[in-house]
């Protein structure tokens, strides 16, 4: 597999005359193709880390599966032109699948790409259930807090090229338990959907933290895995707030160090630890 970030000799042009030559982390994004069953459905363009995690993620929240074990084997193969994620479906998946293929070409930053009518954007989403999280208490303040205080450091890709995305998935006390990194926020999302699955995790028990704005689509992702609290460090639309409030995600944004909106479903965020 190609490394995500590489370094690239470059010459840094100051606005005062002055020029030098540097050495520069840049990261590496590449066309990943999603083979089910040996049809192939979508070309994406991702970073090349956490592919079986995307593979799962994508697959659960495009509604191509219902249930992780649907997804028998995934397998990476690296061609001269980009990357194959080979995807073993179970046979009943794989005959949904051909009732609703369509062609999607995908690319950093897209969320829609080949969908091809306005129908297919309000898609049909479950109602979260409850109006706390699973384990009967709330999100506090202070655990997006501490979210949000954790997320540079365990942004390793990020760090050395700054341009990745990421998607964290954190306990009720803000600790992050899994996080994943792309060039598309979609694709850090899904893959981090797909971590979640894999590792077992009720996605009920704790929050996502995402570092990109929060558009319709992150939200209809973060239904269909199941997170009751998703937190954007960037604005939402006000198609993801309608779409969180109908829902019953809570959603907050332009998270801070020191302040959040609450954009939806507020009865989740609490001022009190432990609560």
């Amino acid at each position: 597999m190609p490394p995500v970030t590489a370094p690239v000799n470059l010459r840094q042009l100051d606005f005062d005359g002055n020029e030098l030559d540097r050495l520069e982390m840049l990261v590496e994004e590449v066309p990943v193709a999603l083979v089910y069953n040996g049809v192939s459905h979508a070309v994406m363009m991702a970073s090349p880390a956490d592919l079986e995690d995307f593979a799962r993620g994508f697959s659960l929240s495009e509604g191509i599966i219902e249930r992780a074990d649907e997804i028998r084997d995934v397998e990476a193969v690296p061609h001269e032109k980009g990357i194959e994620l080979k995807i073993d479906l179970a046979p009943e998946s794989f005959w949904r699948l051909k009732e609703r293929r369509r062609t999607m070409a995908g690319r950093t930053g897209c969320g829609l790409c080949g969908i091809d009518s306005l129908e297919q954007v309000a898609r049909d989403l479950p109602r979260l259930p409850g109006s706390h999280l699973a384990d009967g208490g709330r999100v506090a303040l202070a655990a997006i807090q501490r979210a949000l205080a954790a997320l540079p450091a365990a942004q390793v890709h990020n760090a050395k090229a700054r341009a990745l995305h990421a998607a964290a998935f954190c306990d009720g006390d803000g600790a992050l338990l899994l996080l994943r990194e792309d060039v598309g926020r979609h694709n850090a999302l899904d893959k981090l959907i797909g971590a979640v699955g894999a590792a077992g995790i009720d996605p009920a028990r704790g929050f996502a933290v995402i570092t990109s704005r929060c558009s319709v689509e992150m939200v209809q992702k973060a239904v269909i895995a199941g997170f009751h609290v998703l937190v954007a460090v960037s604005a939402p639309t006000l198609m993801a707030r309608r779409l969180a409030e109908s829902s019953n995600l809570t959603l907050a944004a332009l998270a801070r160090s020191d302040s959040l909106l609450a954009v939806s479903h507020p009865e989740r965020i609490t001022r009190e630890s432990g609560a």
